[in-house]
């Protein structure tokens, strides 16, 4: 194992294990959730210190900007100023919405005598991991590669030339409970230096060395052997069953992460069991997947008053949340609510989506589309607190319930579990130091039939009147102190987002007529999100794409960040862009996500080892290029650009169509031994590698004009049903734009639309799989039929 390698090499060292290792929760970064009072005068508008981080956009850095410590941004200036004083390097990583960030800000930070020890001993650095996940990774690799765990806030010193010497996460101040604290450190590590200084820079650079060679996989073969696919996607699904909690639904123990890759890769193999005639399995798989998602949705994961998702539940249950919301789980839930909708037709499943989309189109979208990265866990109980406390601005007591919704007050308090003692005792994981006591996180314990008709009600006025009371406490909420909303605009998760909207402008079509929805939900026309997608897209193209060198730079805030785009940003851009095509976008989406392909590429493509690097090389400050293969919060780089690879080349055809398939099958072939040693860290990887197998993916074919209502319908329908194995392309023939764009890149296309349509008024659709195509269908319910028309049981 590298990690015991690593361990052995850097044995000698005062600091590594005893002293700087702190107990988090491996591989998930997680922290015991205690609540800590944040001073807010960080805000005040007299400072008494100030720092270069002032000039910077990163909304985490400018939180530090007033700190004693004479923080430096990421750059040549801090290197050559370390190497001039020939001092070690402290470098700080964080984000602007982390909880525990906040608190080492507070205890250590901001306090003079540490911001002196720092100053007189160190050159201190502050990258936001958001902004700089290239340098995020070097770093927190070797954390965790050293210790088994890492987290955020990441500590680690470093030589002056960037070489990591030692490192940790979360420091106290103080030695507590016979740890040492942040000042003891710093005086180890200053000992250290002067005394072992040596020995600490040559084995930090041999971690780098190891590292670099552990996390550059290549293969000399260009293909996955057969058979390996198959058995990979089996055993990440009997993986995940096996760690599958059947009382509370999800995937392994406390703290729970919504992980929405897994519910991908349970979703994928329960349709290839159900086309493969294994209905049982199938539906066991799915059962897991959509008792998950409930238990996900009536807990207190879930914002209940003002929509989308927190990061993670602390307890079994899902019910006590840590508070912050990230757009990277709302693109990714949302896209699985979807999918869930889709299989069942259950509006369960379609409200959720909603409820999530709705939540960012009110509180996360900017006045030229852009969509922000996260709301804090923190903020004020009242209005002047000079601290902020976490989840604060979601909490409530039954006192203030009983305030504001009179009458209702029985029913709602019934319905979300709402305790006069304060609800946060289902687990004693929910809250084990009496933080909330007295406050209730909203949780749905109650079948709503039930309820309803314990209180004489039909089902429907049950929730009008459960809706009207959400409505209430949202604009009481509205007028509290709200947490600090991070504006930055990341590439890579408006891409996953971009995919959510443009799906739901679709799928949720199927909604059965007359569908009722109740706040916060509201009950927007699905068009309208087709519209927020094509929105952001063209905000990213705008402001964050540089048309002559075609390359995207990774983040914005007022202008674009000096960061240049990572492997992430392109593929998950590709993604959603292929998505906002496939959803009804225009050919111009599908004409940029070619182009992004071409230039990620270039930078990015290891054409001899096969695989993509998460850098582009080009920074010499950054130590190590990593090719990242695992699914966890987000989807890894290569995991999507392997599907996107797939997808491209089921629409592209000739030589480019070939190149795309060829990349594909040597990126996997880079990760054969994770896909079978180690399917359960990588299962949209999984997913990527059976599609790759499937002899011909599905194609339907919209032909007709772009603008009439029944070309909509007609596309709504080939959406209709979950197929992860299907493309959809869509022309207009009466465009030149998109005729032209066909006879280049697939002829084929071309010549269908032109043989086929010969009615203005008429749209027409084919269903194409291998090299056989359908006869035309020309309205929507015959397309459904046509589309869920099972395989033969021998497919594969």
């Amino acid at each position: 194992m590298l990690h015991q390698r690593l361990r052995f090499l850097h044995s000698p060292s005062l600091l590594h294990h005893h002293l700087l290792h702190q107990p988090t929760k491996s591989k998930s970064h997680f922290y015991p959730l205690k609540l800590f009072s944040m001073a807010t005068s960080s805000s005040s508008n007299s400072h008494n210190y100030t720092n270069r981080l002032v000039s910077e956009q990163s909304p985490y850095l400018l939180q530090h900007a007033h700190n004693p410590v004479e923080w430096y941004p990421w750059g040549e200036e801090a290197f050559s100023l370390a190497r001039k004083r020939d001092v070690p390097i402290f470098l700080s990583i964080g984000y602007s919405t982390c909880h525990w960030c906040h608190v080492m800000e507070v205890e250590s930070f901001e306090d003079e005598g540490v911001a002196k020890l720092l100053n007189d001993w160190f050159v201190s650095i502050k990258v936001d991991r958001e902004e700089r996940p290239d340098v995020d990774k070097v770093y927190m690799t070797y954390v965790q590669a050293l210790y088994g765990g890492g987290g955020w806030p990441l500590s680690v010193f470093l030589s002056p030339d960037l070489k990591p010497l030692m490192g940790g996460t979360y420091f106290p101040p103080d030695d507590k409970y016979g740890r040492p604290g942040f000042k003891t450190i710093l005086r180890k590590v200053k000992v250290a230096w002067d005394s072992k200084r040596d020995m600490l820079v040559k084995s930090g650079a041999s971690a780098i060395e190891q590292l670099s060679e552990a996390l550059s996989a290549s293969s000399v073969s260009d293909k996955l052997p057969d058979g390996v696919p198959e058995e990979a996607l089996g055993l990440c699904s009997e993986q995940l069953s096996g760690s599958y909690d059947s009382k509370y639904g999800g995937f392994g123990s406390a703290p729970k992460f919504p992980r929405p890759v897994e519910i991908n890769l349970m979703l994928y193999h329960s349709k290839k069991l159900e086309d493969t005639g294994k209905l049982g399995e199938a539906n066991g798989s799915r059962k897991m997947v959509f008792f998950s998602l409930q238990c996900m949705a009536k807990g207190g994961i879930h914002d209940h008053i003002g929509g989308g998702f927190h990061r993670y539940s602390v307890d079994e249950c899902w019910h006590v949340p840590h508070f912050e919301k990230m757009l990277y789980d709302q693109g990714q839930l949302a896209n699985v609510y979807l999918d869930a909708f889709s299989i069942t037709k259950d509006t369960f499943y379609s409200r959720i989506a909603r409820d999530i989309l709705d939540y960012l189109r009110r509180d996360m979208i900017g006045p030229e589309g852009e969509i922000f990265s996260a709301e804090d866990a923190d903020s004020a109980e009242f209005e002047g607190a000079a601290r902020k406390k976490e989840g604060a601005f979601y909490i409530w007591t039954r006192e203030e319930v009983d305030d504001i919704l009179g009458d209702h007050a029985a029913l709602f308090k019934e319905h979300y579990y709402i305790k006069q003692s304060g609800n946060c005792d289902l687990s004693k994981m929910s809250d084990p130091h009496d933080e909330f006591k007295g406050k209730s996180v909203l949780i749905e314990r109650k079948d709503a039939s039930e309820m309803a008709a314990k209180y004489a009600m039909s089902v429907e006025t049950y929730q009008e009147i459960l809706g009207e009371s959400r409505r209430k406490l949202f604009e009481v909420r509205s007028r509290r102190s709200r947490p600090h909303l991070d504006d930055k605009v990341i590439v890579s998760w408006n891409g996953l987002v971009i995919s959510s909207f443009a799906r739901a402008s679709k799928i949720l079509k199927c909604e059965a007529e007359g569908t009722k929805f109740n706040f916060p939900v509201v009950g927007t026309e699905p068009k309208e999100y087709l519209a927020i997608a094509e929105k952001a897209a063209s905000f990213i193209r705008k402001q964050l794409y540089n048309v002559e060198t075609r390359r995207l730079h990774h983040s914005f805030r007022n202008s674009p960040s000096k960061a240049p785009g990572f492997l992430d940003d392109y593929a998950f851009l590709i993604s959603g862009l292929l998505d906002l095509y496939e959803f009804g976008g225009g050919i111009n989406c599908l004409s940029w996500a070619i182009e992004l392909q071409e230039t990620q590429d270039a930078l990015f493509l290891d054409r001899d080892g096969g695989g993509y690097f998460n850098n582009t090389g080009e920074d010499r400050s950054v130590l190590l290029r990593v090719k990242e293969d695992h699914d966890g919060a987000e989807p890894s780089g290569n995991s999507v650009s392997a599907i996107n690879l797939i997808r491209l080349a089921s629409m592209i055809s000739g030589s480019k169509a070939e190149h795309y398939k060829r990349n594909a099958e040597h990126l996997l072939a880079v990760f054969e031994n994770r896909l079978k040693d180690m399917a359960m860290a990588v299962p949209l990887m999984c997913c990527a590698a059976d599609m790759l197998r499937v002899p011909s993916r599905k194609q339907v074919v919209v032909i007709g004009k772009r603008t009439s209502e029944e070309f909509e319908s007609m596309l709504a329908a080939a959406h209709s049903l979950y197929d992860p194995n299907k493309t959809v392309i869509h022309i207009d023939p009466n465009n030149k734009e998109e005729v032209e764009f066909w006879e280049v890149n697939n002829s084929n296309i071309a010549l269908m639309a032109k043989n086929n349509y010969k009615d203005n008024n008429k749209v027409v659709a084919l269903v194409c799989q291998n090299f056989t195509c359908s006869p035309p269908v020309t309205d929507h319910s015959s397309l459904e039929a046509l589309i869920s028309q099972k395989p033969p049981s021998s497919s594969t």
